[in-house]
């Protein structure tokens, strides 16, 4: 492994340094005597110990593990029901080592269902916690703006309760469809304006409504408005078998070439739930492949980026597209399919490369050959513009800081120097057997992202060179591509597990509780983009609306995965 270790953010060694980290790992017993008396319970999860909170306690006993334990990273929230209780789950990690894992679970009662609000401790609770209202049906106390954020404000029930009954009619009353805006007049000293963008417009990359107040050119105050293309893809999850049933489900979140991509995500956490260990040829056709999804990713996010801040369809836009043509050929010669790949499964992938091998090994290192220069004439078309530096060089600013508090991950944290990688950090695939380097930039700005995604598109052409060379001299005998994994699968009840992925966005997590059945219990997606999107405002506040566009398409979001 010759990847270098990661720089550890200022601020967050002496913390961590203090409470509950060894040479081994974490020490939950003496984080269990951080907690003190205001811990209920222990409970064993796959990837980490819980540890059962009262709800009345849960700013404090957060507020300790970020600041004593160093557990700066919020990395998803879940709210669920039992027969007798309601429970949310706050999964937290590190950023300087996301192996470093503990779930806070807060149980509440069922004819009350509420606890304390993680919004003052980690802003990213926001967004999660008013998911998890809208869906579930819990009730956060000192939460800034505790409303629906996937539904309309006039849906009656919470979809993802017992209780809901979906065959009902949904009765708006007309009320409801009240001008919002009725009372609404202009005093004589105002110069604010409330302006709609979207939720169709060519920007919004997707149906997003982006509510901005502006106050004279600059924008005052902004809300993202999503919700529109919720598709409910943990209840069409938690309804399908594990084995068959659930995967062809992850191309549909991030459907920019993505794919594979997402598909792992949810292979790793239910391959660690059923204790399934993947071939090694699989781990490395997996890895060749994801690589592939991430510059396919990468090279649209480029081009449509371009068409955001400079407007430039015919150059760029359509020379990003047809970089991104010729992966999606090698992944349709691969995978059978140009965008709903299907093409892992529990245990490995679906089949071997095509024959004949030498061929399909042939087209893709010619590919990686013409890549360096391609990827210059980016940096020629893009980066050494001169109207694009300056429309996106210190515009849209998101200090380290706020990523982390609002869990930013992927280029979007990396583009503000948080030197975090899953891929490295906590390894999976053939990762830690590659020689590859994590990209990051310090500008913390517009233009840092887009060089993050540019830089990263070589390191995945370094990390698909090397499988190319192994595959190639993989011995035929030992070319396996799926591990014996039973027709049924049914973990134990109760069985827990949250295990994410590097995404092209960033952070995609999974959280899988088992019930003794072939199907979830419970199944969570923790979407990058969705945590991604919560820092438009920081980055937007105070700026113009033409640099308040050119952020929205330097977070790279796929509405597809932000609303599920």
């Amino acid at each position: 492994m010759s990847l270098e270790e990661p720089e550890p953010d200022e601020g967050v060694i002496e913390a961590a340094e203090e409470v509950g980290v060894t040479t081994d790992g974490l020490d939950y017993d003496e984080l269990a005597e951080l907690v003190g008396d205001r811990l209920l319970d222990r409970e064993e999860h796959v990837n980490a110990e819980g540890f059962v909170v009262r709800p009345d306690e849960v700013q404090d006993v957060l507020f300790d593990l970020r600041d004593e334990a160093g557990f700066d990273h919020l990395s998803c929230v879940t709210a669920q029901e039992y027969d007798d209780r309601y429970e949310s789950i706050y999964h937290l990690k590190k950023y300087d080592d996301p192996t470093q894992e503990l779930s806070v679970v807060v149980p509440s009662p069922t004819d009350d269902p509420r606890n304390e609000s993680a919004n003052p401790v980690y802003r990213t609770a926001d967004w999660h916690e008013r998911e998890a209202y809208d869906l579930v049906g819990i009730e956060y106390d000192d939460h800034p703006d505790l409303r629906r954020i996937l539904l309309p404000e006039t849906w009656q029930g919470h979809p993802l309760s017992q209780d809901f009954d979906g065959e009902e009619p949904q009765i708006v009353t007309l009320r409801e469809h009240a001008n919002p805006l009725q009372e609404d007049h202009r005093a004589d000293d105002a110069d604010t304006m409330f302006v709609n963008i979207g939720p169709h417009h060519p920007a919004t990359h997707g149906v997003l409504h982006i509510e901005t107040v502006l106050d004279g050119e600059q924008v005052a105050d902004l809300e993202p408005d999503i919700g529109y293309l919720h598709r409910c893809e943990e209840q069409m999850c938690q309804q399908g078998t594990y084995r068959h049933q659930i995967m062809p489900y992850p191309d549909r979140w991030d459907y920019i070439s993505a794919g594979i991509l997402n598909e792992w995500a949810y292979a790793r956490a239910a391959e660690d739930l059923a204790d399934i260990e993947v071939p090694e040829y699989a781990r490395v056709v997996r890895t060749m492949s994801a690589e592939l999804c991430r510059i396919a990713a990468h090279m649209l996010a480029a081009g449509t980026f371009a068409l955001d801040v400079i407007g430039d369809f015919t150059a760029t836009f359509m020379y990003a597209v047809q970089q991104r043509e010729r992966v999606q050929d090698i992944l349709e010669d691969l995978t059978g399919q140009r965008l709903m790949f299907n093409y892992l499964r529990l245990g490995g992938v679906a089949w071997d490369v095509p024959e004949p091998r030498e061929e399909f090994f042939e087209k893709t290192r010619d590919y990686l050959d013409d890549l360096p220069e391609n990827v210059r004439e980016f940096h020629n078309l893009l980066t050494s513009n001169e109207i694009m530096q300056l429309r996106t060089v210190d515009t849209g600013v998101l200090p380290p800081e706020e990523a982390r508090s609002y869990g930013a991950t992927g280029p979007v944290a990396r583009g503000s120097g948080i030197d975090y990688d899953l891929r490295r950090d906590d390894p999976y695939g053939h990762y830690d057997q590659l020689d590859w380097d994590v990209v990051t930039e310090d500008g913390c700005d517009n233009y840092s992202r887009l060089l993050v995604r540019l830089r990263e598109v070589e390191q995945s052409a370094r990390i698909i060179e090397q499988c190319v060379d192994l595959l190639e001299d993989w011995p035929e005998e030992d070319r396996e591509t799926q591990a014996n994994v039973p027709r049924t699968l049914r973990p134990d009840p109760d069985t827990e597990v949250y295990r994410a992925v590097e995404a092209a966005k960033g952070e995609l997590g999974i959280y899988i509780r088992s019930d003794g059945t072939d199907k979830p219990a419970r199944f969570k997606i923790r979407s990058p983009c969705f945590s991604n999107l919560q820092t438009l405002p920081v980055m937007s506040e105070g700026e113009y609306i033409p640099d308040m566009i050119a952020s929205l398409g330097s977070l790279d979001i796929v509405l597809g995965e932000v609303d599920r």
